[in-house]
């Protein structure tokens, strides 16, 4: 059924499914979903919660991850994201456009917007893409106070602290912050841009009881793992942030190539989704028929 028939719609606020997601056994697999077409993909496909990136985000722009767009932009992504799809979503929260108060803000925006869960990165602006190299990073007491913050202002949403600390500091400094983010608030740790195996393991072995996300990009510095593989080295949650993006932005450059190659789509129609397909992923027909339920012409009651 349609977002618009709140009698089909989840009872229960995204950050407590998501919650419940991450209690379950398991490892939570959170695929990146850059829209509300690729949420609903995804959603088919039979995952039960999505990832938000704001790599993804920005690229969609047209703009790169500098953290240059604004808290307003990105609840316009988890909006459309969260009504196709119904699922908690995570959402890349970059440095928190700010210091505390506007981490608070932050966190009542994507809340208000729809978000089940956020996460907050300590490095300094302009921020890069945790796979780049020269990432400048906070001092690790200022990003604990924006967890704090972060803390104090949500009603449930979780709250995941990433630091990029392994490539300055190694796994000293990133055991370091992540023990005092989890002190100032934060519910899991996102270490990010770990380059070996080894590196999680230790990174698991240190934080016992701490959930742990883990970021499997590619073209990056982590070493390509399946979740499975994830999992058994302990893991919570695996993320793919960009992967849809990545896959979409290929198929365009395809079809615009052979748009000014042939002058015509032909040679990709076997590439494309069909308008039925289309029709039925966005529930077109479900949309029809409520709408011919709510606006049916009725006659007048003669005897009043």
């Amino acid at each position: 059924m349609p977002y618009l028939d709140a009698s089909d719609l989840p009872t229960a606020p995204a950050s407590r499914r998501f919650r419940e997601l991450l209690e379950a056994p398991g490892i939570l697999c959170l695929p990146g979903a850059h829209n509300g077409m690729a949420a609903l993909q995804a959603k088919a496909a039979g995952f039960d919660a999505l990832y938000l990136s704001g790599a993804a985000m920005t690229a969609s722009m047209g703009l790169p991850d500098l953290g240059i767009i604004t808290v307003d932009e990105v609840a316009f992504f988890i909006r459309q994201i969260a009504r196709a799809s119904q699922l908690p979503l995570l959402v890349d929260g970059d440095t928190g456009y700010g210091e505390a108060l506007n981490v608070m803000h932050m966190v009542r925006v994507f809340e208000e917007a729809g978000a089940a869960a956020v996460h907050l990165e300590d490095q300094l602006l302009p921020k890069k893409c945790g796979h780049l190299n020269d990432k400048k990073l906070s001092a690790p007491a200022d990003m604990a106070a924006k967890v704090a913050a972060a803390a104090r202002a949500r009603r449930n949403l979780a709250i995941i602290a990433r630091t990029d600390a392994a490539a300055s500091e190694g796994i000293e400094g990133t055991l370091a912050r992540a023990k005092l983010y989890i002190e100032a608030g934060a519910d899991a740790i996102f270490p990010e841009a770990l380059t070996s195996v080894e590196m999680f393991r230790e990174v698991r072995a240190a934080l016992p009881g701490v959930k742990l996300l883990a970021n499997m990009t590619e073209f990056g510095r982590t070493p390509l793992l399946t979740a499975q593989e994830f999992e058994e080295l302990g893991y919570d949650m695996v993320i793919w942030p960009v992967s849809s993006l990545r896959v979409a932005n290929k198929a365009q450059e395809n079809l615009y190539a052979a748009l000014a190659r042939d002058g015509a789509a032909s040679a990709m129609l076997e590439r494309m989704q069909t308008r039925r397909e289309l029709y039925e992923l966005i529930g077109l027909d479900d949309f029809e028929a409520l709408d011919a339920s709510i606006v049916a012409s009725l006659p007048p009651d003669e005897t009043l």
